[in-house]
């Protein structure tokens, strides 16, 4: 690798940190200062670093991953207030909130939420794999007209999870089962740019580069779990900073470099919801999960990572399936 392709790395490792901080961070004032000792720059010069490199200034990136944030609990926690998220995503105030919002959205944070309830949701209005694109109707993934998850739903004597099984119009069995799970340290490759060029050339392309870097730090790649962390909303962020994270599990002091970086997938309680789909069903799967399971299975969404944990190399199959689980962080309702 030649010493300016190894330093360009070396730069974009440092922004992901960054961008990863502030997203577990987003409660909190974000000072220039603070942000760049993360990123291990100087602060007269980070600025201008970040927009380099991201194509937008550091305070527009906060600003729409707090927006972001909050779009996600006016649908997911309507026991909360205006004024509550607002102050849990980050916002000065409420006022400062309203404006933002409205100019983000051309709408008010009240008018988004009384648009994108679950009970919307669930009429088709407002969904996608984060719950918001359109429904489409009479593909595989919807219920059948006398279907209740109340009748389908079990403790595993094994473990004790609980267990709810769907099915698909194709009868094709879907179980979701939840479990608690403890952290997940991974290294990851990032792509920005728009979900749908995360095709299966580009992700394997990127998960064999990730396997040679492993191998090369002696990391037994045979015990590895292999991850898709989708970080953003499709239908709010603009497609050209759509980030992916494409991951494998890792031991938890794993020293990383370059364009690799390390995060945590947070321990917590996690719906698995196993499908074997085609490339193109992944939507209609996310759909199953966000708009049938959930609003009925007595949790919300957590604050944290949801991903793709992949079983197979969709290549190598017969049919070309996706052995997948869809992982959902999850809370009581």
């Amino acid at each position: 690798m030649s010493e300016k392709h190894h330093l360009r790395n070396e730069y974009i490792s440092r922004i992901n940190h960054v961008i990863d901080y502030i997203e577990v961070h987003i409660d909190q004032e974000l000072s220039l200062k603070e942000l760049a000792k993360v990123a291990n720059f100087s602060p007269y010069h980070f600025h201008r670093i970040f927009r380099a490199i991201t194509g937008e200034t550091l305070n527009q990136c906060v600003q729409r991953l707090r927006l972001e944030k909050a779009t996600h609990q006016l649908i997911n926690n309507p026991k909360k207030t205006i004024t509550e998220i607002a102050l849990d995503c980050g916002f000065s105030g409420p006022t400062t909130f309203a404006r933002l919002f409205k100019k983000s959205f051309k709408i008010s944070a009240s008018e988004w939420r009384s648009k994108a309830t679950p009970e919307n949701s669930k009429n088709g209005e407002v969904n996608s794999k984060n719950g918001k694109a359109k429904r489409k109707d009479g593909k595989d993934f919807t219920r059948t007209p006398d279907y209740s998850l109340d009748v389908t739903w079990q403790v595993s004597p094994e473990t004790n999870n609980q267990i709810w099984s769907m099915q698909m119009k194709n009868n094709q069995p879907i179980q979701v089962e939840v479990k608690d799970m403890p952290e997940i340290h991974v290294a990851y490759l990032r792509y920005v740019g728009p979900y749908e060029q995360m095709d299966e050339e580009r992700f394997g392309s990127y998960l064999e580069e990730l396997f040679k870097w492993a191998a090369a730090r002696d990391i037994k790649t045979c015990e590895t779990q292999v991850l898709g962390v989708f970080h953003d909303v499709e239908t709010i962020t603009d497609a050209d900073k759509q980030r992916t994270s494409v991951c494998i599990t890792v031991p938890e002091n794993t020293p990383v470099d370059g364009k690799v970086g390390k995060m945590t997938i947070p321990a917590g309680k996690y719906a698995f919801a196993r499908f074997q789909i085609t490339a193109d069903q992944f939507e209609d799967a996310w759909d199953l999960v966000m708009r049938e399971w959930l609003p009925e299975s007595g949790y919300q969404p957590a604050d944290s990572f949801m991903y793709d944990l992949w079983h197979n190399d969709p290549r190598t199959h017969p049919d070309k399936l996706h052995i997948l689980d869809i992982c959902l962080p999850i809370k009581p309702l």
